[in-house]
């Protein structure tokens, strides 16, 4: 979800405390070390879980994607229904701000299904980068080493790495693919502070990225 070409850095920096644009293999590490990556609690408290009916209620946004757009979440389940629901809407909410972005709509009501408050300005801001670059991204991204924290009956964190290398910015009107070479900065470290809504969705209140993360590195 978060970006940072060449064709964005100036945006990515302005943005830097809760978002960097596709790293795409991106030599730059001028955005390393904006924010420092809390680490997830190890501990967790039982939460109680939405009733069935709300799920239902739920509604959720379909996701639809160009075929040229992957994802592979290396997050397997965790046997615990509250934590798995908070993994099963982090990898929408991901998809969702793609969504945006291939459909050049800053206001798409897909991603502010997931997103509130000040992760929601910052993500509505750098989509609107990539709508006045006329630009969307394209290619293979994989996230991995998740971990969920509960801590408390609706609130929980979600920290996890990113594998930018094979992702990159394709111009609209060109079609044009800007590939950049893999380095450390293709790797990114996400923490996100997400509470869970009347409808038992869990949604994204902030994020903070460290681009080039020990953490995350192959």
């Amino acid at each position: 979800m978060i970006r940072r070409p060449t064709l964005l850095a100036a945006v990515a920096l302005s943005a830097a405390a809760a978002f960097t644009l596709t790293a795409c293999g991106s030599g730059d590490d001028s955005t390393k070390g904006n924010d420092k990556i809390a680490g997830a609690d190890t501990g967790s408290s039982p939460v109680p879980s939405p009733s069935p009916s709300a799920a239902e209620a739920a509604d959720r946004p379909a996701i639809e994607l160009p075929a040229d757009l992957t994802y592979t979440f290396d997050w397997p389940k965790t046997g615990d229904k509250d934590k798995d629901a908070v993994l099963a809407d982090g990898e929408q909410s991901i998809k969702a701000v793609d969504m945006a972005i291939v459909r050049q709509n800053a206001l798409d009501e897909g991603y502010r299904y997931y997103y509130e408050g000040e992760a929601a300005a910052e993500t509505e801001r750098f989509i609107k980068a990539y709508v006045k670059a006329k630009a969307r991204v394209t290619g293979a991204y994989r996230y991995y080493g998740a971990v969920v924290s509960l801590r408390g009956p609706e609130s929980a964190s979600l920290v996890y790495c990113e594998d930018q290398g094979k992702a990159y910015d394709m111009y609209l009107a060109t079609k044009k693919v800007d590939k950049t070479p893999v380095t450390k900065n293709s790797y990114v470290l996400y923490n996100t502070q997400l509470h869970r809504n009347t409808k038992g969705v869990w949604v994204i209140e902030k994020m903070l990225s460290q681009r080039g993360s020990d953490r995350c590195q192959p």
